[in-house]
């Protein structure tokens, strides 16, 4: 059977999802025999422009970025988003909090000008994404599930109900009756609440359910006496404040 070639490729972001692929050991060979990687900056030198499935990390924040993606996408008859920075904008997306001309020369300094920038947007905003993996990183079990299904050509649904979900099966203790504010209740599952299972919180990384219980998480929050802006700004942590959903309008129509 002839093997599907499979290319990797970054924008905006730390590669900590693709180091996580890189690490995947085990997980990896279910695939293995049905892929060939043809290119993977993290892992291999060689790389090939002739690929069936571009794997995508990263948020979308100059000029050249919207190009490149543009071009990937053209080449791709899959493309799948992974990782926060490529699904819902990521950490990158806090630059949207400033003007831009501020950011930049906070970054830049003096050579500021010499740096083109746009708000950070996540990749469906500026192209069609077939898959996405939600994640910081990405979770690596949820990784290889769809993965298969793009090789399948069957679709991967992305969970829509509330981390909370996966703690409750794993029976884990709530943060909040550790006295430690969580954005688990908002945050899309998927992860098999894998940061609370090792003693951490929820960050959000994986974005909100879209129909949040916004009476379930007040009521929450009286009870535990927490500030709603407490709330708010761990979520701006992942979660872009603002949606640019005119601009991204245009740019796809383009």
């Amino acid at each position: 059977m002839k093997k599907v070639k499979v290319a990797f490729f970054d924008f905006t972001c730390c590669e900590g999802c693709q180091l996580q692929v890189a690490n995947m050991g085990e997980l990896l060979l279910d695939v293995l025999d049905k892929i060939d990687v043809v290119a993977f900056r993290e892992v291999m030198s060689e790389r090939s422009e002739d690929y069936d499935v571009a794997v995508v990390e990263g948020s979308i924040t100059t000029p050249h970025d919207v190009e490149r993606i543009r071009n990937i996408r053209a080449k791709a008859k899959v493309l799948i988003a992974y990782g926060s920075c490529a699904t819902i904008g990521g950490i990158n997306g806090m630059k949207n909090n400033f003007p831009l001309d501020d950011i930049r020369e906070y970054v830049y300094k003096d050579a500021a000008k010499y740096f083109e920038t746009i708000p950070t947007r996540p990749l469906h905003h500026v192209v069609k994404v077939d898959y996405s993996v939600n994640g910081c990183p990405v979770y690596l079990p949820e990784f290889v599930t769809v993965l298969k299904a793009a090789l399948s050509g069957i679709p991967y649904n992305v969970p829509d109900y509330s981390v909370c979900v996966e703690c409750k099966l794993n029976e884990n203790v709530c943060m909040y009756e550790r006295g430690i504010t969580c954005l688990g209740p908002i945050t899309r599952a998927g992860c098999n609440s894998w940061c609370v299972n090792n003693g951490n919180i929820c960050y959000g990384c994986r974005g909100m359910v879209s129909n949040p219980a916004e009476k379930g998480q007040k009521d929450v929050l009286e009870r535990y006496k927490i500030p709603l802006d407490w709330i708010e700004n761990k979520m701006n942590m992942y979660n872009k404040p603002r949606e640019l959903k005119e601009m991204d309008d245009i740019e796809q129509e383009r």
